[in-house]
């Protein structure tokens, strides 16, 4: 059986965490959290937080052994931007997104 974590609204645009998100896709939950925590990125962080969450949802909720978790998805999605404005040349204004991002992980035991 399959358990889902999710983060919603991070303040870190998706093109910076699909590259730690490949990284740890497919590994064990073990596996994965050391190889998060010795990334250079500071998501490297945020990720770890989400693939501990799913590990503890499996663990409590259907009474799974975390030591046999496995990542069997994670994936990264667009979230809401806030839009700002800076002053541009010629007195026009140029946009700014601060985008997020919703990052999704599923465990399952085994395999």
């Amino acid at each position: 059986m399959e358990v889902r974590a999710t983060a919603k609204y991070i303040r870190t645009s998706p093109r910076k965490l699909r590259p730690i998100v490949d990284v740890v896709r497919g590994k064990k939950v073990d596996e994965a959290l050391t190889i998060l925590r010795f990334l250079p990125s500071p998501s490297a962080r945020t990720v770890a937080k989400v693939v501990k969450s799913a590990a503890a949802n499996a663990e409590n909720n259907l009474e799974m052994t975390p030591s046999e978790l496995r990542i069997v998805r994670i994936f990264v999605d667009e979230g809401r931007s806030l839009k700002r404005h800076r002053a541009g040349p010629r007195g026009r204004t140029k946009p700014i997104l601060k985008r997020s991002s919703h990052i999704t992980v599923v465990v399952k035991e085994g395999e």
